[in-house]
């Protein structure tokens, strides 16, 4: 079983990761997680922390002579914009986490609470996920994402031109973006108890990003607007292989893989630091004030995209370990490549 667990703070001395569960004799180097993360530090709207921060991972233990050793992976990722910590603030950001973090945790100033809620964290996260897409590679799975639209728009063009606006005007833009697995065996997840389906797993997973309030699976919420005879895709046997005439359910079914490409898609909502900030209150003095404004992007679609490709892996690569068990790459080869279906169903 693979898991991880992610510390630091947004303008901390660094980020900190440790996966568990990873298994021996994977090739790994720090240039293959580091181009991950230079890979969400990209894309329209970014804001001007991007300019800082050039993200670059550590590995520290869990891996030597660039293979892994089944042991627990330790990553780091150094800050270099750490000024912050000396600001307290006290006016809520709507659409923060800040009221209610700043209410659970008994918090006067703002800081800690913005400090371990901030997006920042996912820079923790796209390391691991960089580990476990290679892991999946391995295997032929390619992950891979896509912006559909941000602000309504979708031509490269006319995303460039909202964000302009927006930046002007002082606000932040919101979208949605896909994620794409491909080559995935059938039968990865179960139908036979709750949390064992791959959908609610894959769905838990892209909502924890920050900002995503939205996960589509296939069609999603379009096929609510159909009939089933306009849904389900239709099974045909042709060349001793079950093929499908489309892809509608995005490549889950009762929480299995089928075989068909797994298209995933979440939305994220606009930004919540407006540089033309809402009103809101003061928790100090319980009086009307402007919401604190803290350095952040205009728009972080294309980023969040690379993070959903990391949390997807880190599902997917967990579950297929689930299926063909082993402890190092030779023994997973094995199990795989001796792995049959039932002949009297193919």
């Amino acid at each position: 079983m693979l898991r991880f667990l992610t510390a630091g703070e947004s303008h901390g001395e660094a980020l900190v990761a440790i996966l568990d569960g990873m298994v021996a004799h994977l090739n790994l180097s720090e240039d293959a997680i580091s181009k991950e993360l230079e890979r969400r530090q990209e894309g329209a709207g970014r804001g001007e922390r991007m300019k800082i921060e050039k993200d670059k991972a550590q590995i520290l233990s869990g891996v030597a002579k660039g293979e892994t050793l089944g042991s627990p992976i330790a990553l780091l990722i150094p800050n270099k914009a750490k000024e912050a910590w000396e600001k307290p603030f006290t006016q809520l950001r709507p659409g923060h986490a800040d009221l209610a973090g700043a209410i659970k945790y008994n918090q006067k100033n703002l800081r800690p609470i913005l400090e371990r809620s901030s997006a920042r964290e996912t820079a923790a996260r796209v390391a691991v996920g960089a580990i476990c897409k290679k892991f999946l590679a391995e295997f032929k799975i390619k992950i891979s994402s896509s912006v559909i639209h941000i602000g309504g728009v979708s031509s490269q063009k006319d995303i460039e031109q909202a964000i302009e606006k927006a930046k002007k005007e002082g606000d932040s833009l919101g979208g949605v973006f896909e994620v794409k697995c491909e080559n995935l065996p059938i039968g990865l997840g179960s139908c036979m108890q709750w949390d064992k389906r791959l959908d609610g797993l894959l769905a838990q997973a892209l909502m924890s990003i920050q900002a995503i309030k939205g996960v589509e699976i296939g069609l999603g919420f379009e096929s609510t607007r159909l009939k089933g005879s306009k849904v389900h895709d239709e099974i045909f046997y042709n060349n001793n292989k079950f093929t499908r005439g489309s892809n509608n359910a995005g490549g889950l079914e009762g929480g299995m893989t089928n075989g068909e490409p797994l298209i995933l898609k979440a939305a994220m909502k606009p930004i919540s630091t407006l540089l033309t900030p809402l009103n809101s209150v003061d928790i100090a003095t319980k009086k009307p004030a402007k919401a604190y404004v803290e350095r952040a992007d205009i728009c972080a679609v294309t980023a969040a995209a690379v993070v959903g490709e990391a949390m997807a892996s880190f599902v997917l690569a967990n579950a297929f370990l689930e299926k063909f068990g082993g402890d190092s790459m030779e023994e997973i080869r094995s199990n795989f490549s001796s792995f049959q279906y039932p002949k009297n169903m193919l």
